[in-house]
């Protein structure tokens, strides 16, 4: 097995110090001529060198690297969110490592404590059961910058957030408009905040039409296309012309339940859904949902946290709330057009 090439190699190659390679490639070599610079940079690729991680840890005082926490990497929302972060990482030369903690509160304090303990320089944590407690065992006596996005529970720290209550007003006008008022809203079973505030917006905006809507027009089940599939029949048991889903995973999983009882959509049911995932356009019908900018919720979520880190704590408390906005396609129809 060939043997890895060290910077002793590259310096022994080069002509000159380990001190003075180290320093070139850490961008602190301009004391040195440009022919000794060229040199060792052709060299480090001729060799294919790569420095050692905590080699370099030591030297720059920093792991180059940022850790990110959600709840399930296997919801494409969340998979474009770290989409996002991953972009400007890589403009900022950081390596993100992301974890999935699945919903597991034990799990997360596991990579969390995981995380500080390789030194990283800051932390995106997109996790429902993160809590004060959890931030000042771990985070704060370490003086890890860290950035909370919006399924937290806490105030703490700084957050990027959407406006969740106007995501749920504009489902309900949508579905008012097209003349329905026997109207149902599936929801996880244990909804973090930030699902409340849509449920809020859709609820007051239909009392404020005169439609009643109170729990018995609601239906619990998991955040996944499973939740939405299993929950099929509780749905259909209420009898709705409409149904707003706090996700589009549930309204994914919901119409293969749909299809396997012969239930048509909109024909017989519209669904209307929540984050505008890249599936919505190639599921049939297409799903009309609540648009969140998820790309640049994660590129945002990973300025705002380098901001941060730069500043070394000396900032106020950073918050960015972004907009939503309705993508009406071919799961809503009007009650008449029944």
């Amino acid at each position: 097995m060939a043997k890895k090439v060290t910077i002793k190699d590259l310096a022994k190659a080069a002509g000159v110090s380990v001190t003075t390679v180290s320093q070139i490639l850490n961008g602190k070599g301009a004391r040195f001529s440009q022919a000794t610079q060229d040199r060792v940079l052709a060299l480090k690729k001729e060799l294919n060198y790569v420095p050692d991680f905590n080699a370099r840890n030591l030297i720059l005082h920093s792991s180059k690297t940022i850790g990110v926490l959600v709840p399930n990497i296997g919801n494409p929302f969340f998979s474009s969110f770290a989409r996002g972060i991953q972009a400007v990482c890589r403009e900022k030369e950081y390596m993100p490592l992301i974890f999935s903690a699945n919903h597991e509160v034990e799990l997360e304090r596991y990579y969390l404590s995981r995380l500080v303990e390789r030194s990283v320089d800051g932390l995106i944590i997109a996790s429902a059961s993160i809590t004060t407690t959890t931030i000042d065992e771990i985070l704060k006596p370490n003086a890890i910058p860290y950035l909370l996005f919006d399924q937290n529970q806490t105030d703490a720290g700084d957050r990027v957030q959407v406006d969740d209550y106007q995501g749920g007003k504009l489902a309900a006008e949508h579905l008012l408009a097209l003349g329905h008022r026997k109207i149902s809203m599936y929801l996880p079973t244990n909804p973090t905040d930030n699902v409340l505030h849509r449920l809020a917006g859709f609820k007051e905006t239909l009392q404020a039409a005169g439609v009643a809507f109170g729990e018995d027009n609601v239906v619990h089940t998991a955040l996944t296309k499973r939740g939405g599939y299993e929950g099929t029949a509780a749905i259909l048991a209420q009898q709705p012309t409409a149904i707003f889903c706090a996700n589009d995973e549930l309204a994914i999983g919901l119409y293969r339940g749909l299809a396997e009882r012969g239930v048509r959509v909109p024909q017989d049911l519209s669904v209307i859904g929540f984050d505008d995932i890249d599936l919505d356009e190639y599921v049939t019908p297409a799903l009309t949902t609540i648009h969140q900018p998820i790309n640049q919720l994660g590129e945002e979520a990973a300025h705002l946290l380098f901001k941060r880190m730069a500043t070394k704590g000396e900032l106020a408390t950073q918050v960015t709330r972004m907009p939503v906005e309705l993508v009406v396609r071919q799961s809503t129809a009007a009650v008449e057009a029944r």
